[in-house]
């Protein structure tokens, strides 16, 4: 079997069926970090199987992974799939719904059962963003805030506010709608990857919404993540050209490049975009009109 499709099963006992819902946990080299997690996700009351697919790391994840944690689905892709790692955890558990963590996050207990029956009780929902309380002191994220009080409402057969935002390591997604619309684009590797799934997923006639009962840990590092600024911006820009109207697109791309002459940020996100912008345009494709009068919406808000 060739590197790159390498699976590796753990040898413990399997859920089977008696969980609704599995776990999805992406990483690269931060094996302490991971372990960490995996602990904390071995003492959920629901059991749910874990898969950690590891992005090519080189400090020994999957070794350690295989001795600390044996009923883990390790997948080693042998190189970085970034946010498209996600997807192809999801793909290899066969749960009807799947929680993303992330390798410095982890899900409260009781919070997967409860996102499970709100699943099962609302059929076109297609992903569950929760509450995320960050630290040891639990504060709450400020995206918390911002779904809450989403402008676009609550639609009556879905279970809280619509949103096209969400954060990636605090997330449930029915995993036939998840798939359906091919799950993270690989393009957009991670920084600001959530909105084009959540955009693809309503595209789809799938809610997606926020539900604060559902409740997410975070216990980022506080290290400083260079780049990140200029991966969004690019990220944001890729999205339009995706989905977006060609006006739209152009708009931002001007936005940007006014913005480049003065920060580097800018100019990196533009270069990068260029270099991608052959790729996305051959995946170009329009979402409906109603799906684009609700990022307007959003934008108006912001």
């Amino acid at each position: 079997m060739p590197v790159e499709e390498a699976e590796e099963r753990g040898s413990g006992p399997s859920p089977g069926d008696r969980s609704r819902i599995g776990i999805v946990v992406i990483t690269r080299n931060r094996c302490t970090s991971l372990l960490c997690t995996l602990d904390r996700l071995a003492r959920l009351p629901e059991r749910p199987p874990v898969a950690v697919v590891d992005n090519g790391s080189t400090d020994g994840t999957a070794d350690a992974v295989r001795a600390g944690h044996p009923g883990v689905r390790l997948l080693s892709p042998g190189r970085n799939l970034s946010a498209a790692g996600r997807t192809r955890g999801a793909a290899a558990l066969d749960t009807p719904y799947v929680a993303f963590s992330d390798d410095d996050s982890w899900w409260e207990a009781g919070a997967l059962a409860r996102a499970a029956d709100l699943f099962d009780t609302h059929p076109r929902l297609g992903l569950l963003s929760a509450a995320t309380l960050v630290g040891p002191e639990r504060l709450p994220d400020p995206l918390n805030a911002a779904l809450r009080d989403s402008p676009l409402g609550r639609e009556p057969d879905l279970p809280g506010p619509s949103v096209l935002g969400f954060l990636a390591c605090a997330a449930v997604v029915r995993r036939a709608a998840f798939l359906q619309v091919g799950g993270f684009h690989p393009l957009l590797e991670v920084g600001g990857e959530e909105q084009l799934l959540a955009i693809d997923l309503e595209a789809r006639g799938w809610g997606v919404v926020h539900c604060p009962d559902v409740v997410a840990r975070h216990d980022p590092d506080g290290l400083p993540r260079p780049g990140r600024v200029a991966r969004m911006w690019r990220n944001a820009l890729l999205t339009a050209w995706l989905r977006r109207p060609l006006r739209q697109a152009l708009l931002q791309s001007a936005e940007l490049a006014l913005h480049a002459p003065g920060d580097p940020r800018a100019r990196t996100a533009l270069a990068d975009t260029a270099r991608r912008l052959p790729a996305a345009l051959a995946r170009r494709h329009r979402i409906p009109a109603r799906v684009e009068r609700r990022i307007r919406m959003l934008e108006r808000q912001s």
